[in-house]
């Protein structure tokens, strides 16, 4: 027997809108509400339609979306199929996003008497299209950091020596640590890296943790200090092997780190200290890790630092606040 629609019975009818998670309703041609189904009211929030009923279906919509709802009345009452998407809240407040289809119903005389206006929820839909946005912005976003930071290894790693073999060299391993750093920051949420992970990370490709000890608070960096702070933190170990306590068996490292109440703001203090190695005497030129350590690293972090050739060993000290190191602007 071929399907005809006339042996649906009201019953059926209205098994099939309780199930749909659509909402389903129906308007009269001044768009006031008469219907609205059993799942519609469900997905609605409504627990009572008799509340609603009589009110203007636009009324549910503020903004762009009442002029798109206003504007799918006139439509469907000329005859027209609209579509369109919007927010509106549920009967209980809670915000949502809805595909709308509104169109006429036809009556014997071929003309619309009445509206039927079908609403889907899309809010899950709309936090992923916002999710992905903010992923697209956020690799941009961190290209450019990263470009920027090849760039001034670049320039300061070329220009700190005539020696084209040892710029190259120190030019790969500064992009060594900035390659360990950005799969730090891939491997975390879009709040950065942790600041702990960043300071084991500096140590672990060397071996020396035994010689090492680090405490603080948890501290979450933004990409654009994390890069920084990772790269500052190489030069320090880096040098720290070359010619500070970690080229001595007996070398000690402590970096600590402090939050404290600052006002509005929370002060934030980085201690690198030395111990135990061979005495200590300023350098004679500044390079490119000097440089890095001062002058970059304060500048993308804001604050202040000071690097001191103590007799017993290098003390690196980064005084800044916890919102510098959080905020990520270009």
């Amino acid at each position: 027997m071929p399907f005809n629609a006339e042996t649906l019975d009201a019953a059926f009818v209205r098994t099939v809108l309780a199930a749909s998670n659509d909402c389903i309703k129906l308007l009269n041609l001044d768009g006031d509400l008469t219907f609205m189904s059993e799942g519609g009211q469900r997905v609605m929030e409504v627990s009572d339609f008799n509340q609603l009923r009589g009110c203007p279906w636009s009324s549910f919509w503020e903004g762009e979306s009442h002029a798109e709802a206003a504007r799918a009345v006139v439509e469907a009452r000329a005859g027209r199929n609209y579509r369109f998407q919007g927010p509106a809240n549920t009967a209980k407040g809670n915000p949502r996003w809805w595909d709308v289809q509104v169109t006429p119903v036809f009556g014997p005389d071929g003309k619309p008497e009445s509206l039927l206006s079908v609403s889907r929820d899309i809010t899950e839909l709309k936090r992923s299209e916002e999710q992905h946005q903010l992923l697209a912005q956020e690799l941009n976003h961190r290209i450019k950091n990263v470009l920027a930071m090849v760039q001034a290894i670049a320039s300061q790693t070329f220009r700190a020596t005539s020696d084209p073999v040892e710029a190259r060299l120190a030019f790969i391993d500064r992009l060594g640590a900035l390659g360990s750093a950005q799969d730090l920051l891939t491997q975390t949420t879009l709040t950065g890296a942790r600041l702990a992970d960043i300071v084991a990370d500096a140590f672990r490709p060397h071996g020396r943790e035994g010689q090492v000890t680090v405490s603080g608070p948890d501290v979450d960096l933004s990409p654009r200090c994390a890069l920084a702070m990772s790269l500052a933190l190489h030069e320090l170990t880096t040098n720290a092997i070359k010619y500070g306590a970690l080229s001595a068996d007996g070398g000690r490292v402590t970096v600590h780190w402090t939050v404290t109440p600052l006002g509005d703001d929370t002060a934030f203090v980085l201690t690198w200290t030395e111990s135990g190695g061979p005495p200590v005497a300023p350098p004679t030129r500044t390079g490119f890790g000097t440089g890095m350590i001062q002058r970059a690293l304060s500048g993308y972090v804001g604050g202040a630092t000071t690097l001191t050739y103590e007799p017993a060993g290098v003390v690196f000290t980064l005084t800044t606040t916890l919102d510098a190191l959080t905020a990520d602007v270009m």
